[in-house]
């Protein structure tokens, strides 16, 4: 089973959802990064469950513990083990379905794939997992801003409402001002407020969280197999419930022709620019040092409180039924998660570049 991610800065994370805990592994975090344990904890805290009537009402203060890789406040150089003790686990609300596969769940692959699966939560399959990440991207964050980049997520659609116009229209520092994560006030209202309903109707709906990366220096990536892009797909892609990621124009682009999509160059302040940025700060499948922007989608929570017709591991037509503690809609929590992701991808590729020129980190 893959659990680890990245080359250099590189994660392996283990844990299941109602088990002892969830943790990992960080490597390739340079000696002598400040690793400030109250952001950390502050990047899990915009994750944890329980933090508002539009997520799930398990409760877990997902407290951090450092293990290993860090001594008085800095990076050792050595492998970073963080852990948090799962504190609100309820198995038996899992006990219904032990024999049955959940519709739109990883229940009946993992049984084919293992031969045995953890029913309760979707064990390792549980978003829960996802905690483990945000750790370590919270670290990457760390490290991102020691080279002057910057990464920004935000919920931009629930269902169908959705943010007009470009990320740069918004007051990106904003996001944290309510529960949804969404910038633009009046339309937060209006998401929260169809969750909600989403909610007291049983059920669950979708959205998108869109994410910015500032301050990119050129040439992160590779023009071939390890395209940024297609690495920053794949961070996403790994998230629980996502179901399409698209960066620059995306599919949008293809309405526009070429002379009108072709992202020309400029001089501004004595560097090379683009006048446009349909690419999506990524040409030839490398940074080009112009913002990089992409969305995520994100589906409908699998798990609802209505009953669905479904078969057991005998073969049987089942009824399942919702019980336990659930998300109406994933994406005000999920934004941390894409945050996390994306700065992943990008302290890596910049520690690999610097690998291939033989500089210095910082």
């Amino acid at each position: 089973m893959s659990s680890s991610f990245g080359k250099i800065f590189k994660i392996s994370t283990f844990g299941e959802s109602h088990g002892i805990g969830v943790g990992v592994v960080l490597e390739g975090c340079p000696a002598g990064l400040e690793i400030d344990e109250a952001f950390i904890q502050k990047e899990l805290e915009r994750r944890k469950p329980g933090q508002s009537k539009i997520t799930t009402q398990r409760k877990e203060e997902d407290k951090i513990q450092i293990l290993s890789g860090v001594f008085e406040g800095k990076a050792t150089g050595t492998p970073i083990a963080m852990v948090v003790f799962n504190e609100d686990q309820r198995s038996k609300d899992y006990s219904h379905i032990a024999d049955k596969y959940r519709p739109s769940h990883a229940d009946y692959t993992y049984q084919e794939k293992y031969g045995l699966r953890d029913y309760r939560g979707g064990g390792r399959s549980s978003a829960r997992e996802t905690l483990a990440r945000v750790a370590a991207g919270a670290i990457a964050k760390l490290f991102l801003k020691k080279i002057g980049v910057e990464v920004i997520s935000y919920v931009s659609q629930t269902g169908s409402l959705k943010l007009p116009g470009s990320y740069k229209d918004l007051d990106l520092s904003k996001t944290d001002d309510n529960i949804v994560r969404c910038p633009d006030p009046v339309m937060a209202e209006k998401m929260i407020a169809l969750i909600d309903q989403v909610r007291k109707d049983q059920d669950t709906i979708g959205g998108v969280v869109s994410c910015v990366i500032k301050g990119c220096p050129v040439g992160l990536g590779e023009p071939v197999f390890d395209k940024l892009h297609a690495e920053l797909g794949k961070a996403m892609l790994s998230i629980n419930a996502v179901k399409g990621f698209e960066y620059g124009s995306g599919f949008e682009g293809i309405e526009l022709r070429g002379s009108e999509h072709n992202d020309e160059f400029i001089i501004k302040d004595g560097k090379v620019h683009t006048k446009t940025n349909f690419s999506g700060g990524v040409q030839g499948g490398m940074s080009n040092g112009e913002d990089i922007y992409f969305r995520v989608a994100f589906k409908p929570v699998a798990t609802i409180m209505k009953d669905q017709d479904s078969v057991n591991e005998k073969g049987e037509a089942v009824t399942v039924s919702g019980k336990g503690r659930h998300d109406p809609c994933v994406v005000p929590r999920a934004v941390p998660i894409v945050d996390a992701m994306a700065a992943l991808v990008i302290a890596d590729f910049y520690l690999r570049n610097k690998v291939i020129k033989l500089g210095s980190l910082i």
